[in-house]
């Protein structure tokens, strides 16, 4: 299994590298606990897929997406993947992150609060809370 670790760590490193303008100016908002005292990571490895941003402490997994991603099958299963091993999934465009960012970081932290608990599957928000069981 370390040698699987090692692999997983080496590429989310070379991830880490090729951000887009989008996930740069995300991640200058989140790092440091700028959001709301929250602690948020980049390219989180989780089963197969490696997290844009994720925040462990809120299972909150944050994708940031380009034109690729419209209507795509494989964010659909990752997405799933997400929520069934208990992560919640929010995705932004990159436009949005750009052109709007303080609504994409009042989602953020209304989500890290509780006061989004409803999924939201619209054209400039997807946003997939995971099952909390009581």
């Amino acid at each position: 299994m370390r040698g699987a670790n090692q692999r997983k760590t080496a590429r989310a490193r070379s991830l880490r590298k090729v951000e887009n303008d989008a996930e740069a100016a995300l991640w200058s908002e989140l790092r440091a606990r700028r959001l709301a005292g929250h602690k948020f990571v980049q390219q989180l490895p989780i089963g197969p897929y490696f997290a844009d941003f994720a925040c462990r402490e809120a299972l909150l997994v944050v994708e940031v997406d380009g034109s690729q991603h419209a209507d795509s099958d494989y964010d659909a299963k990752r997405n799933a993947f997400m929520n069934a091993n208990g992560w919640s999934a929010v995705r932004f465009w990159n436009g949005d992150i750009l052109r709007e960012r303080e609504a994409v970081l009042e989602t953020l932290v209304a989500i890290l609060d509780g006061r989004l608990l409803d999924a939201c599957v619209s054209h400039d928000l997807t946003y997939l809370p995971a099952e909390r069981s009581a």
